[in-house]
């Protein structure tokens, strides 16, 4: 599967599981600029990429920005969400259980 070629979708996000393996999922996400806010905490850290476009996070009380190529750390059980995306924010999750 070629991570490059997706469709944005109108609203929300689209996930899409490329790797599941031991202790490891990768996911695609595709963003458009008309997402939820939805607060996550989650069980595992998450290592995230934007490999096109540009997303703003909430991570605990702090925004960051990331731009093309700009990667994050989340530790498992931080508080974050999407505050917006760029439409068409292409981006890289790998959940390290």
């Amino acid at each position: 599967m070629n991570v490059f070629n997706y469709t944005t979708p109108k609203h929300g996000e689209m996930f899409t599981i490329l790797l599941e393996h031991k202790n490891i999922r990768i996911n695609r996400i595709v963003s458009s600029n008309d997402s939820e806010q939805i607060e996550y905490i989650q069980e595992e850290d998450e290592w995230v990429v934007v490999l096109e476009g540009k997303a703003t996070l909430l991570l605990e009380s702090e925004e960051k920005t990331l731009f093309k190529g700009d990667t994050l750390l989340i530790p498992a059980q931080t508080p974050h969400k999407v505050l917006k995306t760029e439409q068409g924010t292409l981006w890289l999750a790998v959940h390290i259980y």
